[in-house]
C-alpha cells in the first residue's frame, strides 16, 4: 500500500516540464499517513487523490491510511496509485516538488502551517501550540512547493489547509485555516467583469475584453507579495474599485508571523497598486503573532476600509483606514470568544456592522459601532446560529447569509431582526453569494448562487428586500471547487462563475429575455 522515495537518491532535471497528471487531481500532503484520513474523509466521490507523506509515522498509521483509501474506492474516489512516503531525509520543499511535477496536481490539499494555541493555566497567561510540529512543517513545505510547481510549470495550483483537530466528516469549507473565497466575481466602473482567484504563486486575474462580454483575456499573474498564504478577501465599493485582502508570512529577525496585506485594482484589467502590510494585532510577539485568524474586511459609507481578525486569545482586533489612507491603531474588541468565521458588511446606518461565530458553538454575536457612545458594543442575542463555513455578508446592506446549523439551509439576517428568514433550497455547505438589481420577469430580484446537496450549483432569486416572500431555486449541474460567484454585467445580465473541478473558471449568463432563470451553455476561460 505504501512504497518508499529516497529523493535525494533521484534528482529531477528542473525544466519546466511536468507530467500529466489525471485532470483535477487533488494531491493531499501530510507529515504522516494518519493525517491523510480526515483530509480523505472531507472530499465528495468521484475526486482524484494522491497521497504524499513526508514521514512513516507511527504503528498502524500505514494500515489505517490504506483501510481509509479502500473505503474511498468503494465510495467512489479515484486514487491515483499508492501513497508516496518518504523514507529518508532531505529538504520537503525539494521532495514534494519532484513529486509535484511526476503528478501534476491541480489541487493541494494540507493542515495548517500556523496551527492555533491553547490558553495553558498559571500565574500567567500564556499560549501554546498543541499540534505535532511537524504538521505545520509539512504543510507549509506543501504551500511553498505548490508555488514553486506553478513558478517552473504555468500550471495553476490552487492550495487548502484543513486544521488537523476537527471532526474528519467535516467539509472542508467548515475545517479550513484559510476561508474558501466566497466573492471573486467584480464588475469595475467600466462595466467589465472580473474575476479573481488565489492560485498557489498568487492572485490569477481574468477579464471581460469588452462590457457584456462573451469574450475575457487571462488568466493574467497579477504581482502578490511572496509567502501569501491561501486565502483572499476580494471587497468593492461604490467607487468601484477592487481592494484585496490577504494573509502573508513574513521574516525579521529569524521569527515568522503573519500580517495582514491589502492592495487596490482601480481599474479593469489594469495592474494592482501597491501592496500595503498592515501587520496584526500581535506584531511584537512573533509566536503568537503566528496564529492570528483570516481578516474580514467592509467599507462604510464615507469609503472608510475597516479590516478585523480573530486575535490569539479568540477575540476580535479592528483597525481602520480614512479615505485619506491613513490606519489607526489596532483596536482589541472584547467579549464573546470566536472562531475563525467573521462577516463584516456596511450597516444601514453608513457605518459597519460585523458577525461572527462563537467559538465552542452555533451562536453568533454580532459587533457594530455605537456613535452616541463613540465605541464598539457587542451584542449577544443575536437569534441566529451558523453551520461552520457558511457565514457571509449579505448583497443588500446591512445584512448576513448563513447556513442553519441543524438544517443546512441557507438564511439571511439583519441585525435588529428576531428571527432570520430561510431562503429554502437543498441544504449543501459553504457561503450563499448574491447580487441584488437583477430584473426577472420585470421584477428587480436578488439572484442567489450557492452550493447545494453534493456540490452542485444551485442558483436562486427572491424580489429585492424582501426575501421572506420565498425564493425560487434552479440546479446548474455543475460543481465548483470553490463557493460560486455571481454579478451582473453591463447589460444588467445575471452572470454566474464557478471553478470547476478540474480547476478552470466558467461563466454563464442568463438568456435576454427568458421566462425565468434560464442560462446559456457554460464557457470555460
Amino acid at each position: 500500500m505504501t512504497r518508499g522515495l529516497d529523493r535525494r537518491a533521484r534528482p529531477r532535471r528542473r525544466t519546466g516540464e511536468a507530467r500529466p497528471g489525471p485532470a483535477g487531481l487533488l494531491l493531499l500532503v501530510v507529515a504522516t499517513p494518519a493525517d491523510a484520513i480526515a483530509l480523505l474523509g472531507a472530499e465528495p466521490p468521484g475526486v482524484p487523490v494522491g497521497v504524499v507523506c513526508l514521514g512513516r509515522g507511527g504503528a498502524g498509521e500505514r494500515e489505517a491510511l490504506g483501510a481509509a483509501l479502500s473505503a474511498a474506492r468503494d465510495l467512489g474516489h479515484r486514487i491515483a496509485g499508492e501513497p508516496y512516503v518518504a523514507d529518508s531525509g532531505g529538504d520537503p520543499e525539494e521532495l514534494l516538488l519532484d513529486v509535484f511535477l511526476d503528478l501534476g496536481p491541480t489541487r493541494v490539499g494540507t493542515l495548517d502551517p500556523d496551527p492555533m494555541s491553547t490558553a495553558v493555566e498559571g500565574p500567567e497567561l500564556r499560549f501554546e501550540v498543541v499540534e505535532p510540529p511537524e504538521r505545520g512543517r509539512a504543510a507549509l513545505a506543501a504551500v511553498r512547493a505548490a508555488r514553486a510547481y506553478q513558478e517552473q510549470t504555468g500550471r495553476p495550483v490552487y492550495v487548502d489547509c484543513r486544521r488537523a483537530a476537527v471532526d474528519p466528516r467535516a467539509p472542508l469549507e467548515a475545517a479550513s485555516r484559510y476561508p474558501r473565497q466566497s466573492r471573486w466575481l467584480t464588475r469595475g466602473a467600466d462595466g467589465r467583469l472580473s474575476l479573481h482567484l488565489l492560485s498557489a504563486a498568487g492572485v490569477l486575474r481574468w477579464t471581460e475584453t469588452a462590457p457584456g462580454g462573451p469574450h475575457w483575456e487571462g488568466p493574467e499573474l497579477l504581482e502578490t507579495p511572496s509567502e501569501l498564504m491561501p486565502g483572499l478577501v476580494v471587497l468593492q465599493g461604490a467607487d468601484g474599485y477592487v481592494r484585496l485582502i490577504g494573509l502573508r508570512r513574513a521574516t525579521d529577525k529569524g521569527e515568522e508571523a503573519l500580517e495582514v496585506v491589502t492592495a487596490a485594482q482601480y481599474q479593469s484589467g489594469r495592474p494592482l497598486g501597491l501592496w500595503q502590510s498592515i501587520d496584526n494585532p500581535h506584531t511584537r510577539v512573533w509566536h503568537l503573532a503566528r496564529q492570528v485568524g483570516f481578516p474580514a474586511a467592509a467599507l462604510d459609507a464615507e469609503g472608510s476600509l475597516h479590516v478585523f481578525v480573530r486575535n490569539v486569545g479568540h477575540s476580535v482586533s479592528t483597525r481602520r483606514q480614512d479615505r485619506a489612507g491613513r490606519w489607526s491603531a489596532w483596536q482589541h474588541l472584547r467579549g464573546l470568544r470566536v472562531a475563525d468565521e467573521m462577516a463584516a458588511f456596511p450597516a444601514w446606518d453608513g457605518g459597519v456592522g460585523l458577525v461572527a461565530r462563537s467559538r465552542d458553538d452555533a451562536q453568533a454575536v454580532h459587533w457594530y459601532y455605537d456613535r452616541a457612545a463613540g465605541a464598539w458594543a457587542e451584542d449577544r442575542t443575536v437569534p441566529v446560529r451558523v453551520a461552520p463555513g457558511s457565514l457571509a455578508a449579505a448583497p443588500e446592506a446591512g445584512g448576513v447569509r448563513f447556513r442553519y446549523a441543524e438544517t443546512g439551509e441557507p438564511c439571511f439576517w439583519r441585525p435588529g431582526a428576531p428571527a432570520p428568514v430561510g431562503l429554502g433550497g437543498t441544504a449543501g455547505s459553504g457561503a450563499a453569494a448574491g447580487a441584488a438589481g437583477a430584473v426577472l420577469q420585470g421584477w428587480p430580484c436578488t439572484v442567489l448562487v450557492q452550493a447545494g446537496r453534493g456540490g452542485t450549483v444551485e442558483v436562486g432569486a427572491h424580489a429585492d428586500g424582501r426575501p421572506e416572500d420565498g425564493t425560487w431555486w434552479v440546479p446548474s449541474g455543475v460543481r465548483s471547487l470553490v463557493a460560486p460567484a455571481v454579478a451582473l454585467d453591463a447589460a444588467g445580465r445575471v452572470v454566474v462563475a464557478v471553478l470547476d473541478t478540474e480547476g478552470r473558471p466558467r461563466v454563464t449568463r442568463r438568456r435576454p429575455d427568458p421566462a425565468g432563470l434560464e442560462f446559456e451553455p457554460w464557457q470555460a476561460l
